[in-house]
Formats: structure tokens, C-alpha cells, sequence
């Protein structure tokens, strides 16, 4: 499978998506904190994480 734009953001969103759901569903928080605290920093982490993912895909395809 070759990722695009396109299908990297979809699967970014889903992830993120399915983290948050599973949270919203588990009774450890309420919701309002999974919205307003968890969710922005799984979507910042995972911004970070896939920023540096490509960088390194682009330096291993460098060799």
C-alpha cells in the first residue's frame, strides 16, 4: 500500500478517533476531559510521531 496525503490523514484521524471513542466509552474519565484534555494531545503526540516517521522514511530512502 502506497500512502498519499490523502490516505495518511484518513488513518491519522482514525486512529486518533478510535483512541478517543474507546476512551468516551470506558468509565475512567468523564467526558469532558477526554474532549478537552486527551484528545488535542493524542493529536498533537501524533502529529510529532508521524512528522518524525516520514523524516526518517526520507532518510532511510536516502541510501
Amino acid at each position: 500500500m502506497e500512502f498519499d496525503l490523502t490516505k495518511t490523514v484518513v488513518l491519522f484521524a482514525a486512529v486518533i478517533a478510535v483512541g478517543v471513542g474507546a476512551l468516551l466509552v470506558a468509565p475512567m474519565m468523564g467526558t469532558r476531559t477526554v474532549l478537552m484534555m486527551v484528545l488535542p494531545s493524542m493529536a498533537v503526540f501524533g502529529a510529532i510521531c508521524l512528522f518524525l516517521g516520514v523524516k526518517h522514511g526520507e532518510y532511510r530512502a536516502g541510501y
